[in-house]
């Protein structure tokens, strides 16, 4: 028996030495998933706006904080150390993860398009713990949401040949061939009812006019969508600008290009300084908060999840670059800055946007600015405070025109007609951050104050 105990010794040094091995591995997984880490901060801790400018890096950033150093604590290393990587690109995972969050939230049009990412990067060979069944089984479903049959039979067919036996998508199958044959035979007996109508062929490059709002907003913002007529491009102009003659601008007059001919949009070129915009970001950064919008049902500010940005509002009184600021305004345009709100001043992370919108009220909203008692927004100033890698484009869906941000300069229109009612094509939005980080800062010109500035005209669209 004390024999044994030898042996039963000998056991219990090769199992002590297995652990050990065991906790090496261990030891050795985590200081590699370190020095990664090590690397990746440092880089990071260089530029941080820069780095969280990247949205693959803000991504990976907020899925690290939130599941992976826990995973860590759980000593559970091996997915982080496959997981880890420095390339800033989306998996497969990356994708489908985005297009479930999407189709939770019910917007199946950006599940459909986070799930053809992730279905196209399995088609080029990546290598995935997501099968093609999933993938399709999401998109052939969100595209059905969509009201697009075709495309949803096609996807499913394409589903059952992967994995024949899926009930899901069988069932899915019949109801769709259903409901074609159904909408088939409705359409076939409505047109037998009708006389013939000789068809008119839609004139080439105006399909784009009938689009509905939220696809051409996404066009400009891509930089597709209306072009301007190079007969129309023509009339517009750059120049100097005095502010109708006034002292300051005679010897250094401001310049001045047209983006656009209606709505006319102007931009002011080398308007405001790198260092006054350091200083407005500066005062703007401690009072940062997610920006609001006027409620029309309560008339009350709230959040809204079409405005993600944060923004704080400046007095002029309080810092004189500020008041300069507001000056230079009111003598460039000639509209009394003393009746405007105060200058608000807006950042955009990556995602940061701000979908089409209109600035002034509208008839069913009497009561919108009426606790200022200045009147309606009669038009906007708005300043670019920093350039952007990709996105952050202003743009206006009715009229296709896309004001891309330059720092140090910034934009003009009237919200309002010399009559007093509103210009319709002034509806506007600021594009999704894509790469960097945007600041701007704008003013809004009421009516009151400016009688005599801007007279009244008879011609309602005038």
């Amino acid at each position: 028996q004390m024999t044994d105990l030898i042996h039963t010794e000998k056991d219990l040094v090769t199992s002590l030495k297995d652990y050990i091995k065991a906790e090496e591995d261990k030891l050795e997984q985590i200081k590699k998933w370190a020095e990664k880490l090590d690397r990746l901060t440092s880089t990071a801790t260089k530029d941080p706006e820069g780095f969280v400018g990247h949205p693959v890096n803000a991504f990976k950033l907020m899925k690290r904080l939130n599941t992976e150093w826990s995973e860590l604590e759980n000593l559970v290393l091996k997915d982080m150390s496959d997981g880890v990587k420095h390339k800033s690109f989306l998996t497969v995972e990356d994708c489908f993860e985005l297009g479930k969050v999407a189709y939770t939230e019910a917007d199946y049009y950006h599940t459909e398009l986070w799930m053809e990412q992730a279905l196209r990067q399995l088609d080029e060979g990546e290598v995935s713990t997501i099968d093609k069944v999933s993938v399709l089984d999401y998109l052939s479903y969100a595209v059905y949401q969509q009201g697009d049959l075709d495309k949803a039979l096609l996807l499913t067919k394409k589903l059952l040949e992967l994995d024949p036996e899926h009930q899901r998508a069988n069932g899915n199958l019949k109801y769709f061939e259903y409901i074609m044959a159904k909408e088939k035979d409705v359409n076939k007996s409505a047109s037998d009812d009708r006389p013939d109508q000789k068809t008119t062929p839609k004139k080439k490059g105006v399909a784009v006019d009938y689009l509905p709002e939220r696809q051409k907003y996404e066009m400009l913002c891509r930089g597709e969508g209306i072009k301007m007529t190079p007969r129309r491009q023509k009339k517009l102009f750059c120049r100097y600008h005095d502010g109708n003659r006034n002292p300051k601008f005679i010897l250094a007059p401001a310049k001045q290009e047209d983006e656009w001919d209606k709505p006319r949009i102007i931009r002011f070129h080398d308007i405001i300084s790198d260092a006054e915009i350091e200083i407005v970001k500066d005062l703007a950064k401690p009072r940062l908060s997610r920006a609001t919008v006027h409620d029309p049902e309560t008339g009350k500010l709230t959040t809204a999840q079409y405005r993600v940005s944060k923004s704080a509002w400046l007095s002029g009184y309080e810092n004189p670059v500020v008041s300069r600021i507001n000056m230079r305004i009111q003598d460039l345009t000639g509209l009394d800055v003393s009746t405007a709100e105060e200058l608000q001043v807006a950042n955009y992370g990556v995602g940061g946007q701000y979908e089409p919108h209109f600035d002034f009220a509208r008839k069913d909203e009497p009561d919108a600015f009426k606790e200022l008692g200045t009147g309606n927004r009669i038009a906007t100033w708005l300043f670019y405070m920093s350039d952007v890698s990709a996105g952050g484009a202003t743009v206006f869906p009715e009229v296709g025109a896309s004001v891309w941000p330059k720092k140090g300069t910034a934009v003009f229109w009237y919200n309002l007609f010399a009559s007093g009612e509103g210009d319709y094509s002034t509806r506007h939005a600021a594009c999704p951050v894509l790469v960097g980080n945007k600041w701007v800062s704008n003013k809004w010109l009421h009516e009151r104050g400016q009688e005599f500035r801007r007279p009244c005209t008879l011609s309602e669209l005038e």
